[in-house]
């Protein structure tokens, strides 16, 4: 393979924004929906060079920082990849990435892009589509892996030895910078296998399993130990850990407990919680932990109850699981949903319907004690509330009947709390939610640090892997006494 040419200078004074602006975007290729609602493949199709270069060219390059890159939690200088890119250098455009982000080829599959990077993109401001910049860095981070693949640079062995509890994003961001810096890191999880939610919580068709365990390969060939099955807080604890020479401990735990809806009937067979329905759904059985090994049957009628991202990779995965009705049911307007338009969009587009402004009120069984119907009634919105949504109430009188064979519950997470519970010196909040240092991490128990959905609640991927690594960064340099 020719040598990687040098990157080209990061000067846009020639860039002609006025001609770039003319350019139209070519839409990204996508499966149709009859097609892909058949199985669990990705939705994208793969994409081409001719077609990442045309489509970087159109970047306008604003001045520094531009939008995009202001916009991204992670500050991925996008605008120079899009410069590489345009030039045919994928190689250096993912090297851009890979400095500021520990998982670019997630992240740019996953992340909202429409309310971050994209979301900010002048052309979108000004024409119809943004630079699909959220694809280009799939593009380039997944033609360097065919190409030369991914090699994680190790530093010289520090003798500190670091515990990660928890294999998810942040976890894994965590690792993979301390290992650069040269520290001894186990990740410990309560799965058989690493990857925390990107493995149990999002499809593949979202998500390809392949692109996260490639990253988990690179984490092994750089030395990182995972020890699975096994959860920590009942008897293997904080302490005991520290005990057995770890020097510092990183609680990457996210929250993992699906919330409940306190209505009547909510424990009847065929009603499930999102996780155990995702997981038994979309995971091989050779991953799965013994008690989700059962398989589920979604019957012809399927509802979704909630309006996040996780609602739609339900309702899109019901829909793969042969349901021939599949709806959402949601107690405000389209307006408040918490999930990102894209996901939403392809749902639609695939068969799902959304019922708005409708509340669950009540589970009935069928002849059989199974569900069968489910009672709901119309709501409507009120005032904005504390955090800024509009606030909802309840119409009397306005009761009505839906049938449904199998209902899933897409309402929120919470915290396990059983570290919390057996880690003196930890503090939480009201919800369960670790108490840490917003840029650092570290908690008031001397030595242990967290990040991610437990300290921030139920948030995005590329947050929670930011949050890994500024950790990462703090926990060295605690190292270093």
């Amino acid at each position: 393979m020719t040598a990687p040419l040098a990157p080209l200078p990061r000067d846009f004074s020639s860039v002609d924004r006025k001609e770039r602006m003319k350019l139209e975007s070519r839409g990204l290729p996508m499966r149709p929906p009859q097609e892909r609602i058949k199985d669990f493949d990705e939705a994208i199709i793969r994409l081409d060079e001719d077609w990442a270069m045309y489509e970087a060219r159109r970047c306008i390059h604003c001045p520094d920082p531009p939008p995009c890159q202001k916009a991204c939690p992670a500050g991925n200088d996008i605008s120079y990849a899009m410069w590489l890119i345009e030039h045919g250098q994928f190689l250096e455009a993912a090297s851009v990435y890979r400095q500021t982000s520990s998982m670019p080829e997630v992240c740019g599959r996953i992340c909202p892009q429409e309310r971050l990077c994209e979301g900010a993109c002048v052309r979108g401001k000004r024409d119809s589509l943004p630079v699909p910049t959220g694809a280009l860095e799939a593009f380039a981070t997944h033609y360097e892996r065919r190409k030369k693949g991914v090699t994680i640079p190790v530093g010289k062995f520090t003798g500190k030895k670091v515990a990660i509890i928890g294999a998810g994003p942040a976890g894994l961001a965590c690792a993979e910078q301390l290992v650069r810096a040269g520290h001894w890191v186990t990740l410990f999880d309560a799965r058989p296998a690493p990857g925390g939610l990107l493995i149990y919580g999002i499809p593949n068709f979202k998500l390809p399993k392949k692109v996260v365990f490639d990253i988990w390969d690179d984490l092994l060939r750089a030395g990182v130990t995972f020890v699975g099955n096994t959860y920590i807080g009942p008897r293997i604890t904080v302490d005991k850990l520290f005990a057995g020479g770890y020097d510092a401990i990183f609680l990457g735990v996210g929250t993992t407990v699906d919330a409940s809806l306190d209505v009547p009937g909510n424990d009847l067979p065929g009603i499930y919680k999102a996780t155990d329905f995702l997981i038994r759904t979309n995971v091989d059985k050779d991953l799965l932990p013994h008690e989700m090994c059962a398989p589920i049957e979604v019957g012809e009628r399927v509802a979704v109850i909630g309006g996040g991202d996780t609602s739609a990779d339900c309702l899109r995965t019901a829909l793969r699981m042969g349901a021939k009705q599949v709806f959402c049911l949601y107690r405000r307007s389209e307006a408040e949903m918490p999930g990102g338009h894209k996901d939403r969009k392809m749902a639609m587009e695939e068969g799902a319907e959304y019922h708005f402004l409708t509340q669950p009120v009540r589970f009935i069984a069928g002849p059989d004690g199974r569900l069968a119907q489910i009672e709901c009634v119309r709501t409507e919105l009120g005032e904005p509330d504390e955090s800024g949504r509009r606030s909802f109430k309840v119409v009397e009188g306005s009761n009505f009947v839906v049938s449904a064979d199998t209902a899933v519950l897409a309402i929120g997470y919470k915290p396990d709390p059983i570290i919390s519970a057996t880690t003196p010196g930890l503090e939480t909040s009201d919800g369960g939610l670790f108490k840490a240092d917003e840029h650092t991490g570290a908690t008031p128990r001397r030595g242990v640090f967290t990040g991610g959905d437990v300290v921030t609640g139920p948030h995005l991927v590329v947050t929670a892997m930011v949050a890994g690594r500024k950790a990462a960064a703090a926990i060295d340099r605690y190292l270093g006494w």
